[in-house]
Parts: structure tokens; C-alpha cells; sequence
């Protein structure tokens, strides 16, 4: 069994004890601005096994009645129709879908904040279509020297020309469907018409990484910077929070180098700042919640060498250029490790050597290795899963899972009707066809059972993963890794 590296009933218990105190600090208003994903924050689930990847939205329900929630979209995100890589939607739909998330969640949705707002038909449809359902909508502009220019930025001319967001909540959270959206600047917004109006409203910062309270080199914050290679992010020590309370604290370049800024940007609306370093502005309580140090270890050790995977993928590719491979081989010879401590990658490549096909190995939770290829009935993903399953669940290999007459008429449908590339029946498939046999098949249903037994084991492909592949064994919670090997020598591939 893979072991429990954090506690997450005491997570969410202490974060929600830190969110009220930074609350009553202020005057009964705080504005929460939300940092990485609110929903499935997988990257902390994997190197923290025990996090749960909706972990900040039930730390946030906990606070129902006191939360409501505002999104900050980027106008030129909107309009360049940016798409979100991670899972292929626009911002625009990404927003569309958060708001849906919550509101299914039990949670206030308020508003929608439009940042570096310029009118264009694009823009103002999507303005239309939120206000018909039920959603306010505000715009905040450029301003011009931001944020250094710190008289007009506390000007009239500056927050004074954004709209006023109006909340009648103590927590506000202020969140995005991605990076560079302004929320930091929603938030000094907010704090700069408040205090015109006579409240002392109150700002805070919520990132899970870095981790604040673990050694600036330790395996946890360097999977941090793994994951978030491309943006160039660099932890570092903070020197405001060294200097004024002669304690280590780890933040991240970015955080560091604005905060000299931010303090004065405080101080001119305040008149002093409440804050002496980027680490006080935090409430992150993460590092207080692992429960076993070396289960955490070992488990961003293997995030490491899966982003490194991913790495090569991406420059391969040309989504990511050289210096982010050589950034993330330089943390795994920090920690001194190979793509071989992964057992899954050794195994699936000796299998593929064999066999001369596109091959798999996944690590099972008692540490067998299981392995499988590809072949005209499934791909390798679809036949690992099969393969997985049988071990699992004891049963003999000799026995068949799916019978041929449910694989050949897929197979016709997938070649006659659908035109796909290959008949191959895809790991989706699989489960579909398990599932419609387990009606009829008590084996079938007994494999099925097997299935949530996979969640959280290590897995590598000798060749890259169909999207199709991919996508079903993220949500079946495996994690994967593959070789920057074409699957297929097609061009076009569906």
C-alpha cells in the first residue's frame, strides 16, 4: 500500500482556524486571493498522498456563510480565445465552468471581474451572457507603470478609475481561470476604494507551494519548481522575513521581488503596512498537516522524474525550449536520482525491447510490476489495465476478460463508421466494455471492482500516450509518464 504522507482532516481544520484569524485582523473583510488550481489540485495530491485534490474546496465550504467567490478573467485572454493546456477548454469556458463548479458546490459566485478591460463584441457578449445568468460583471483597466508607478497607481487615475466590486461577504476570494489574470491587482483594488470609504479591509495570499516552513532544497518545494518549469519560478529564501524575525521562510522569486511594492502600495493606502514580508501575506498551512516526511519524499521524487518525462515531451514538441529539461535534470542530480528509481520506466522499456511494440509497466500498491504491449485488439494502455486488473484480482491469466464478440463489433464501428485511425479498443473502451458485460458476467463485474485499486500507482509508456489513452488513466488516478517516442508514424492522428 502506498503510504499516507499527510493528514487531511487536520489540513483542513488548522486552514480554516488561519483564514478566520486573518479575517478578524481586519475589519471584518478579507480579500483571499487564490493561488494554483481550486479545483483538482492534483500536483499536491501526488506529492502529498492523503491531500485530497478537492482539498480547498472543502476547507472553503467550511466557511460557507462566510465565502463568496469573484473570478478574475484577462480581456486578452478572452479575446485571443486562449485555450488552458491543461485540459484543452478556452478561458472563456473555463470561466463558464467554474462558476458552474461552484454554484454546484454550494458556494456564492458574485461577480466577474473584466482586468485590462478594452470594449470589443467578444467581450461584451460574454458581459451580456453572465448577466443573464444571475452575474454581476465589473471592469478594471490598464494602468500604465504598474506596479512601480505607485502615486498614480493610488490615485484617482489609477484604482480609483476601476469599478468598485460590491461584497457583502467577510471572505472574499478572488480567483482565475489561469495566470497573468490580475487578481493581485483586483485585490489592491478593492482594499484602495474600501479604505475611501472608511473600511479597513484586509488582504492575504493562499499558495500551497512552496511549502513556507520546509527547507528551501527539501524534495516537496523542488517538485514545486518542476511543475512550474516553464513559468522559470525559482524558491528562495525570503530576505524580508530573515531579516525582520531572523527566521527561514521559503518563498518564490516572483513574491520577493514585487513585495518592496506591494509594501509601499500598503502603506500608501493604509498609511502603514500590515505586512513585513511576502510570507506573512500567506495563510498556508500545509506544512503543518504531513503526518509522514518520507512518503512525502519519496513521492515528489517520483513527481520529479515524471515531470521530467513531461519535459521532454513538451521539447519535443517545441512547447518548451531546452533550459526547462536542463532545470529539472538539475534538481534530479541534486537529489540524486535517475529515471530509473521510477521501477515502472526500466520495466516498461525491457517489455518494449522484447516485444519490438508500444509497451506499459505500471508499479501495483504491493510493489509488483505489471506489464503489457500493444496489439491489434488494444492498445497498450487499454491491454495494462486488463493486465493490472487480472493480477489485482487474482484471476487466472489464461481467462479472457472481454469476449471477442463485444471487441469485433467496436473494432467495426471504430475502422467502417468512424474512420479512426486504429480499430484498437482504447482504455476507455475497455471499462465501457467491462461494464456493459458485468451485467450479464460476474467476472466482469469482479475485474470492474479492481479498477479503483490503481489509483495513485506509478506508470510509464515506452512511446507517447494517445490523448484518448491519457485521459482516462489521469482520471482513473494513475500517474503516467511516457517517452517522447511518436506512437505512430501518421501525421494526422485523431
Amino acid at each position: 500500500m502506498k503510504k499516507l504522507a499527510f493528514n487531511n482532516k487536520k489540513y483542513l481544520k488548522i486552514q480554516r482556524e488561519e483564514i478566520n484569524k486573518r479575517i478578524k485582523m481586519f475589519d471584518d473583510k478579507l480579500y483571499l486571493e487564490f493561488g494554483g488550481k481550486l479545483f483538482d489540485d492534483f500536483h499536491a495530491s501526488r506529492v502529498l498522498p492523503g491531500f485530497e485534490p478537492d482539498s480547498k474546496l472543502q476547507m472553503l465550504l467550511g466557511l460557507k456563510d462566510k465565502v463568496e467567490i469573484v473570478i478574475v478573467v484577462n480581456t486578452n485572454d478572452i479575446n485571443s480565445n486562449k485555450v488552458r493546456n491543461d485540459i484543452g477548454i478556452t478561458y472563456q469556458n473555463e470561466t463558464e465552468r467554474l462558476i458552474d463548479a461552484f454554484k454546484d458546490s454550494g458556494l456564492y459566485v458574485s461577480s466577474v471581474v473584466f482586468s485590462f478591460y478594452y470594449e470589443t463584441s467578444l467581450v461584451e457578449t460574454f458581459i451580456k451572457k453572465l448577466n443573464k445568468n444571475g452575474i454581476k460583471t465589473y471592469k478594471h483597466y490598464k494602468i500604465n507603470g504598474y506596479p512601480q508607478n505607485i502615486p498614480l497607481i493610488v490615485s484617482e487615475d489609477g484604482l480609483g478609475k476601476n469599478e468598485y466590486i460590491e461584497t457583502t461577504r467577510p471572505l472574499v476570494v478572488i480567483t482565475a481561470p489561469g495566470p497573468g489574470s490580475g487578481k493581485m491587482a483586483t485585490c489592491l483594488s478593492q482594499l484602495y476604494h474600501d479604505n475611501r470609504n472608511g473600511i479597513r479591509a484586509g488582504y492575504a495570499k493562499y499558495e500551497t507551494f512552496p511549502i513556507w516552513n520546509l527547507p528551501l532544497k527539501h524534495p516537496l518545494n523542488l517538485a514545486y519548481e518542476a511543475a512550474t518549469v516553464d513559468l522559470h519560478d525559482v524558491n528562495m529564501i525570503d530576505p524580508f522575513h530573515l531579516e525582520k524575525f531572523n527566521v527561514q521562510a521559503v518563498n518564490y522569486n516572483r513574491d520577493v521581488e514585487v513585495f518592496p511594492l506591494l509594501k509601499a502600495i500598503f502603506e500608501k493606502i493604509y498609511g502603514e503596512s500590515p505586512y513585513s514580508s511576502p510570507t506573512m501575506m500567506g495563510v498556508n498551512m500545509v506544512g503543518f498537516a504531513i503526518k509522514d516526511e518520507e512518503a512525502a519524499i519519496k513521492a515528489s521524487k517520483d513527481e520529479i522524474i515524471r515531470r521530467y518525462f513531461q519535459a521532454k515531451k513538451n521539447n519535443f514538441y517545441d512547447k518548451y525550449d531546452d533550459s526547462c529539461l536542463e532545470k529539472i535534470e538539475m534538481l534530479m542530480n541534486h537529489l540524486g536520482i535517475t529515471v530509473n528509481d521510477r521501477k515502472c520506466v526500466p520495466a516498461a522499456l525491457k517489455k518494449a525491447e522484447k516485444t519490438g511494440a508500444p509497451s506499459m509497466a505500471i508499479e501495483l500498491p504491493n510493489g509488483k510490476i505489471v506489464t503489457a504491449k500493444s496489439s491489434n485488439s488494444f492498445s497498450s494502455s487499454a491491454a495494462l489495465l486488463l493486465n493490472a486488473i487480472k493480477v489485482l484480482g487474482k484471476i487466472d491469466d489464461s481467462l479472457t476478460l472481454i469476449s471477442p464478440n463485444v471487441i469485433q463489433p467496436i473494432q467495426k464501428i471504430k475502422g467502417q463508421l468512424i474512420h479512426a485511425n486504429s480499430t484498437k479498443l482504447h482504455a476507455e473502451e475497455v471499462l465501457i466494455a467491462l461494464a456493459i458485460q458485468a451485467t450479464t458476467n460476474s467476472l466482469s463485474e469482479f475485474a470492474l471492482k479492481q479498477i479503483k485499486k490503481l489509483k495513485g500507482c506509478q506508470a510509464h509508456s515506452s512511446v507517447i500516450i494517445s490523448k484518448a489513452d491519457l485521459s482516462t488513466l489521469k482520471k482513473l488516478g494513475i500517474e503516467v509518464s511516457e517517452e517522447s517516442v511518436p506512437n505512430t508514424k501518421k501525421l494526422f492522428v485523431r
